[in-house]
């Protein structure tokens, strides 16, 4: 039963995110933009890449052959760090982002599935599925990199280009000072999260004990 909700959950977990790159496709296409830029611009979004490693982490712990690969995604350091990202996704979307459009349609459905469904269902599938008991505050600095090398991509991308795919870390509107600030206080609130997440990792590994 645990096998066929995780199946489901990492069909859906894809399935938004076929969405949501049909939908940029298609208006790239429309704007007779290149359809490349469009690609690279969605794999620019956090939310975007969190989803992948969501949805690739279900996968392997439903139909991923043993292996080393395998080993390294079902890896309770690295689910977690997973979960770290992904709910950070929808508690900045939820508290900083949604208000700032309104979308419609199929646009509707790929933006709950990204920043809602797929967020709650993966803490599900994290509470009820990976080992606890593992986790120390060291896996945190792990889990950093991946933030911080965001950000350094985003920034140096936006450099280039001109394109920032938050409000919050667009340099030509804001600048530099006050993109750092918010740079830290996103970060303080993911290392917050993150050291939560370690807590109820030691709380459930001792009750299991």
């Amino acid at each position: 039963m645990a096998q066929r909700w995780i199946g489901a959950a990492a069909g859906l977990g894809w399935f938004g995110l076929a969405i949501q790159l049909y939908l940029v496709l298609w208006e790239r296409w429309q704007d007779q933009a290149s359809l490349l830029g469009g690609l690279v611009n969605l794999f620019g979004f956090f939310t975007i890449l969190s989803n992948i490693l969501v949805a690739t982490v279900l996968t392997q712990a439903t139909v991923g052959r043993e292996s080393a690969a395998r080993r390294f995604w079902l890896a309770p350091w690295v689910g977690s760090g997973v979960l770290a990202s992904i709910v950070f996704v929808a508690l900045a979307y939820n508290l900083l982002l949604r208000h700032l459009w309104n979308p419609q349609g199929w646009q509707w459905l790929a933006d709950g599935l990204l920043h809602d469904v797929m967020p709650g269902l993966f803490a599900v599938y994290w509470w009820l599925q990976v080992e606890k008991g593992t986790l120390r505050l060291r896996h945190l600095l792990a889990w950093l990199l991946y933030p911080l090398g965001y950000f350094g991509y985003a920034l140096l991308r936006g450099h280039w280009v001109g394109f920032y795919p938050y409000p919050f870390i667009d340099v030509a509107t804001l600048g530099y000072p006050q993109v750092l600030l918010n740079a830290l206080v996103m970060l303080g609130a993911f290392i917050l999260l993150s050291v939560c997440i370690i807590a109820l990792d030691r709380w459930q590994g001792r009750r299991q004990a």
